[in-house]
């Protein structure tokens, strides 16, 4: 069963009170996926419904919300959220957060995420929303940043990305900032979790299976 949780978190969301701070959202989602033997990541379920519609739920706050990827997201993409594609074409994520920034607002805060993090929740974007810093990013166990799970302040990121982005890493734009590194004290797979691998997508498959029918995963 594919579940619509574009409108199921909505729902939730707006019941319990949630407000989260204001922001905006690029989500990453052209990446070419080779180690999933090419298939188009975005587009491969867990718990029966797409990576990139998982992520999009999870985001449904931010204003605006900005996917990079090929026109072939299309038809995933609720009404208002915008689509725009890196130059060149597979240019890498620094080359996808240029061209995501150029739709956001010049100031207020800015989320980057993949397309491929099955767990996020709007929780977990709160948490790093709840940190005044130019740019705020969660640590795993081992103290390692996870890049591909920030906020930012918009003005901040600006100036991280170099004038050439295309094939710049995500690491990259820490060159003149040291990130605030958020702990993750939920409970169940944390949001920067990440479906890299056929292997990787299996295993965020079998923990979904414990998921409510709103992607939440019981306390």
């Amino acid at each position: 069963m594919i579940v619509n949780l574009w409108t199921t978190r909505r729902f939730i969301h707006r019941r319990k009170g949630e407000h989260l701070l204001p922001y905006a959202a690029l989500v990453l989602a052209g990446g070419a996926a080779r180690r999933m033997g090419g298939a188009p990541k975005p587009l491969l379920p867990v718990g029966g419904v797409p990576l990139l519609a998982r992520v999009l739920a999870a985001v449904r706050g931010a204003d605006p919300i900005v996917v990079v990827g090929p026109p072939d997201l299309d038809p995933l993409l609720p009404p208002g959220v915008l689509r725009t594609r890196e130059q060149p074409p597979g240019g890498g994520p620094v080359a996808a957060v240029a061209a995501g920034l150029a739709l956001c607002p010049p100031t207020g805060r800015v989320l980057v995420a993949g397309a491929d993090l099955p767990f996020l929740t709007a929780g977990g974007i709160a948490d790093l929303l709840a940190v005044d810093a130019p740019v705020v990013m969660y640590a795993d166990e081992q103290g390692r940043a996870q890049h591909m799970l920030s906020v930012w302040r918009v003005e901040a990121l600006r100036a991280a990305v170099p004038e050439e982005p295309a094939g710049a890493s995500m690491r990259g734009l820490l060159r003149d900032l040291a990130p605030h590194l958020a702990a993750w004290t939920g409970t169940g797979p944390p949001p920067w979790y990440d479906c890299d691998t056929v292997p990787d997508l299996r295993a965020a498959n079998d923990l979904s299976e414990t998921e409510g029918p709103d992607g939440r995963r019981p306390a």
